[in-house]
């Protein structure tokens, strides 16, 4: 199975460092967390990463080429600068042959992707998403039974649910994606698979934190620094 991660984007929230890098690329205990999704991958035995790159991808494209590695298979892609996540995902389509993993290249979890990825098989589902508790800052899922219903912008409390990545996807799913690199695939694409309850959502408790600013990134390093990173399972 190949695992396709959005490494394009400008992260403008953390520009303090995205200025000098992509932010999948900013380091956490020393490499970049783009690594640490990968190694989170590669645990449970998938090794064959499609990275779709953008903003100063080149710099994704020479680590790679500089990391020497017999158990992973790396493909980086320049998938455009101002392409949205749809569209990255779109422009990959002909590199993809069965069901496939997909997740944001900014964001770590304890996410047990072997109880994702039975999950996604049981439901025989065409799109699977890795449902989290949110952070305050975030909008919120609808959830009826394992479908997505709806998707609302203001927090709802603890008992609320977000869109935390870590996918599965059906090779159906670029159907969904109908315009080009403009496509958002969590607008149009996902509100069309919820319409028709071919969403489900896979309910995460444990740990799942995004990197989107400073703060974030302080948090995650004090986390590795003091030996308590739940996503470090290797």
């Amino acid at each position: 199975m190949k695992a396709v991660i959005l490494a394009g984007g400008f992260g403008t929230r953390i520009s303090e460092e995205s200025h000098l890098k992509p932010k999948p690329m900013i380091e956490i205990g020393g490499e970049p967390i783009l690594l640490h999704i990968m190694k989170i991958y590669s645990y449970y035995g998938i090794n064959d990463f499609i990275i779709c790159c953008g903003y100063k991808g080149n710099m994704i494209k020479e680590y790679f080429e500089d990391l020497k590695s017999d158990q992973w298979n790396v493909q980086t892609i320049d998938t455009g600068l101002e392409t949205m996540t749809g569209g990255r995902l779109k422009r990959i389509e002909k590199e993809i042959e069965d069901t496939f993993c997909m997740t944001y290249g900014d964001g770590v979890s304890d996410v047990d992707l072997n109880k994702l990825i039975s999950f996604h098989e049981k439901n025989q589902s065409l799109a699977t998403l890795t449902a989290i508790h949110p952070p305050e800052r975030f909008g919120v899922l609808d959830l009826s039974g394992d479908h997505v219903k709806e998707f609302h912008e203001k927090h709802r409390g603890e008992t609320s649910w977000i869109n935390g990545g870590f996918f599965v996807f059906e090779k159906q799913i670029f159907d969904y994606i109908k315009n080009g690199d403009s496509t958002t695939l969590e607008k149009a694409p996902f509100e069309t698979l919820a319409k028709e309850k071919k969403l489900f959502a896979f309910r995460h408790e444990g740990f799942w934190h995004p990197m989107d600013t400073l703060r974030d990134k302080k948090h995650l390093e004090g986390l590795w620094a003091s030996n308590k990173a739940p996503w470090k399972k290797w």
